[in-house]
């Protein structure tokens, strides 16, 4: 299918909503696409994939992950991508995204996506695995930037550099992750445009927005807030920059009912209709939040 019949503003699929989304049939209207974290459907004793299949029946679906390490030691874990081709296969999601970080190795597994080094050994080692994925799936891939906490004292190239690099070796899109990158600016004192300028925007076929959790001595990205207004504001200029881009809403945790998500989703709507319109709404987000 081609990409570029997802468009406009989508919201992540969660389990509390699933039912709603199936029984209002007008919602289908209202929200053009959803992004499906796809390893809550594959695991022993996850979610019924009949019904998302049913989901996927009224809506268009991506696919996102969290679970294939990509920046790791170990093989890629190839059956886990055979489960993952074969859903995406049956429910006709457009595309699948994962992340550019590693989950530890067969002797541990964190709970997390953990940074890389901006080395080129790194751009070269991931670039590997993502080349592997993507002749596995048959098709490209995109990557997301991850939120970082501390830098790495090995650091030869700025994040920027490091993602345009990985999707310039590996011939692969980009899932831009705005919140993501203001929590790495704070947390490391670093420029947030430096990072945007650097990203090649003809690679970005996805933009996630979420809200962080204000620690006091850093930005936690805990997906539990509602979109601060610092990131709608350069979520704002970069599509007044660059046009529109598929773009959603992400939470994870401490979830709104669905009507207070579309809530999200329409500013978020607004603004690629309408790049001048900068900031969220009244009364819609707190930028620090506690």
């Amino acid at each position: 299918m081609p990409l570029s019949s997802i468009r406009g503003a989508g919201i992540g699929l969660r389990t509390p909503h699933v039912k709603q989304l199936l029984a209002d049939e007008s919602l289908s209207l209202q929200i053009p696409w959803l992004e499906v974290l796809v390893d809550n459907w594959l695991v022993d004793g996850g979610l019924n994939q009949h019904l998302l299949k049913a989901v996927s029946e009224r809506f268009a679906l991506v696919f996102h992950s969290v679970g294939l390490s990509l920046g790791g030691q170990n093989s890629l874990d190839l059956d886990y991508l055979r489960q993952i081709k074969a859903l995406k296969e049956q429910c006709g999601a457009h595309w699948y995204s994962e992340h550019a970080s590693f989950s530890g190795n067969d002797d541990f597994k964190v709970a997390d996506l953990l940074p890389l080094p901006y080395t080129q050994e790194a751009v070269m080692h991931i670039s590997q695995r993502i080349k592997q994925t993507q002749d596995f799936l048959g098709e490209r891939i995109l990557l997301e930037n991850v939120s970082t906490y501390m830098s790495c004292r090995h650091n030869e190239l700025s994040e920027g550099e490091f993602i345009a690099a990985i999707a310039e070796e590996a011939d692969c899109y980009l899932l831009l992750d705005i919140n993501n990158a203001f929590v790495t600016s704070v947390n490391l004192n670093q420029s947030m445009q430096s990072f945007m300028d650097a990203i090649p925007v003809e690679r970005v076929k996805q933009i996630h927005l979420a809200g962080f959790h204000d620690k006091g001595d850093y930005l936690l990205d805990a997906h539990n807030h509602p979109v601060a207004p610092s990131v709608w504001a350069a979520f704002s200029a970069y599509i007044q920059q660059h046009g529109a881009i598929a773009s959603m809403i992400e939470w994870d945790s401490e979830l709104p009912t669905l009507e207070r998500l579309l809530q999200e989703r329409q500013i978020a709507a607004d603004i690629l209709r309408e790049p001048a319109v900068v900031g969220a709404r009244d009364g819609v987000g707190d930028e620090r939040c506690a």
